[in-house]
């Protein structure tokens, strides 16, 4: 296979390392608008995103903000970009101010046909360790779809939440966001580029963030609780800054499922596993 081939990059490695600095914590916390008077000696669940983050120069980036393929991730011509679900798996919490690092390997790469065009599936394998003990495992998933108005009206209704939050993503959330993840795609904070490029209505608030916000509303209505592993995906978009809320219900004292709405249809779900 050639280099030009997206299956040739089936195996490929990167390493990235972090201080996990606790300047950077308050900073990913204020753009969550989280309390800043707890503690952070453990890095709260899945704000591992905003670390062990692998820059490029502007030389090195697309027109649409995300490096250019062919590096680490395959190349996929002009198609655009979207980070569809993915899987988690806890096993100790990342210590704030202690170094680490993260050990990725292209899993998987397939072409698929979808209602809007092609569709290129991209997992990754991320391991993120510390003192090499192996603190957090996930597989991602990116689809690079081809040009064409995404798909934005949901069509099942969202079920009844046992609890729910809103959030209010105005565009000052979406570009703090991006900075903290370090996040160049322009869909979340360059309107013009999302409207006339993507074909996007607004800004499309980042996946991370949504599934982020699902799951500290869960510990937040089960204080307590210890998530063991998080399965998510998004159905949807969800476009700011009109609010959506997110929730869930419990399926057993060990499970529970995750979602959010917007307009009453849902846009992204979840499963998670814990202990009490």
């Amino acid at each position: 296979m050639s280099d030009h081939d997206p299956a040739a990059w089936i195996g490929r490695t990167e390493t990235c390392f972090d201080a996990l600095d606790p300047g950077h914590v308050r900073r990913v916390a204020l753009s969550l608008d989280a309390d800043l008077g707890q503690s952070f000696e453990h890095l709260p669940l899945l704000w591992h995103w905003a670390f062990f983050v692998e820059g490029q120069p502007y030389a090195r980036l697309g027109t649409d903000g995300h490096p250019r393929r062919g590096g680490f991730l395959p190349p996929a011509d002009d198609r655009n970009r979207m980070w569809a679900g993915g899987r988690l798996e806890f096993h100790r919490p990342l210590r704030v101010g202690r170094p680490g690092d993260r050990r990725s390997r292209i899993a998987s790469v397939t072409e698929k046909a979808g209602r809007t065009g092609r569709l290129l599936f991209v997992t990754v394998e991320h391991r993120y360790f510390q003192d090499d003990a192996l603190c957090v495992a996930e597989e991602q998933d990116i689809v690079y779809r081809d040009p064409s108005p995404p798909v934005l009206e949901g069509t099942r209704p969202a079920p009844e939440f046992q609890w729910s939050e809103t959030v209010a993503p105005g565009p000052v959330m979406l570009f703090r966001y991006s900075a903290v993840t370090f996040n160049g795609h322009r869909i979340h904070y360059d309107a013009p580029y999302a409207r006339d490029v993507e074909g996007y209505p607004g800004l499309v608030v980042h996946g991370p963030l949504i599934a982020t916000s699902m799951a500290h509303a869960f510990l937040r209505a089960h204080p307590g609780a210890r998530v063991r592993s998080l399965s998510y995906r998004g159905v949807r978009p969800l476009i700011a800054p009109r609010a959506f809320q997110v929730g869930g219900r419990l399926l057993s004292d060990h499970e529970a499922e995750l979602w959010a709405e917007q307009g009453g249809t849902l846009a992204h779900q979840a499963s998670l596993r814990f202990e009490a």
